[in-house]
């Protein structure tokens, strides 16, 4: 398999499984057997998750990517003892952290929910193609304060209910059918399943713009028996 297959979902599952390191082999950079030169998308993943797991509290050299050919079976080996020899230097995951296993599992479901998130906010750069193999310049592409501000500054996207009018628009747009819909009924983001790939908000119609991208806490949604919709045109007709 591709190294570019790689996604951060499966290093994620890994840790959540209780695995203690995780170590990726892939081709040399520039030396793709595919056109996709996916070995650049999976160091870049590397280097991002590293930084992730830095800010959740975990040591990041729990996670390392090595470049070797299917003919460097003793560069495959050496890689794999050193990783191995540093892994259990580190001791068992979280306990070797000082952190409380089921904290870890809470910080781990947060990261889970917002890998959808990293990958958006951080898709140009998870692409960029970084030629040689100087581990410090590389460590550069994401820094500590990067990952941080996007901890802090999650965005969510949102439909106010004063300027839904059910056209079904998004629902109808949305990849992953993260929209609760239905007919004469003003629409809700599922926050739980929204990826905010931002299509709600570029197909909303523009005569209603009832979609936002807001930072911070999610308004509730209207209950259940609130959410039938009245047209513009009737409501200033009864007005």
């Amino acid at each position: 398999m591709c190294s570019g297959r790689v996604d951060m979902g499966f290093v994620l599952r890994a840790f959540e499984n209780g695995i203690d390191g995780v170590f990726l082999g892939a081709c040399h950079l520039g030396e793709c057997n595919y056109i996709t030169h996916g070995n650049y998308q999976a160091q870049n993943m590397v280097l991002l998750f590293r930084r992730i797991m830095e800010h959740i509290g975990l040591n990041p050299e729990r996670l390392r990517i090595n470049f070797m050919s299917g003919a460097e079976a003793n560069v495959f080996t050496e890689s794999v003892n050193d990783f191995v020899k540093t892994v259990k230097g580190l001791g068992p995951l979280a306990k070797g952290e000082g952190i409380d296993p089921t904290e870890l599992k809470t910080r781990l479901a947060e990261v889970k929910r917002l890998i959808p998130y990293f990958k958006i906010v951080n898709r140009e750069k998870l692409t960029t193609r970084l030629e040689g193999h100087d581990h410090a310049e590389a460590e550069k592409l994401f820094t500590k304060e990067e990952i941080d501000k996007q901890f802090a500054e999650v965005f969510s996207y949102w439909i106010d209910p004063e300027k839904c009018q059910a056209c079904m628009t998004c629902a109808r747009r949305c990849p992953v059918d993260a929209i609760i819909s239905e007919k004469q009924k003003i629409h809700i983001v599922d926050q739980d399943k929204c990826v905010r790939c931002g299509t709600c908000f570029e197909v909303c119609p523009p005569k209603f713009r009832a979609i936002s991208k807001i930072t911070g806490p999610v308004p509730p949604p209207p209950p259940e028996d609130k959410r039938a919709v009245v047209r513009k045109g009737k409501e200033e007709a009864a007005g």
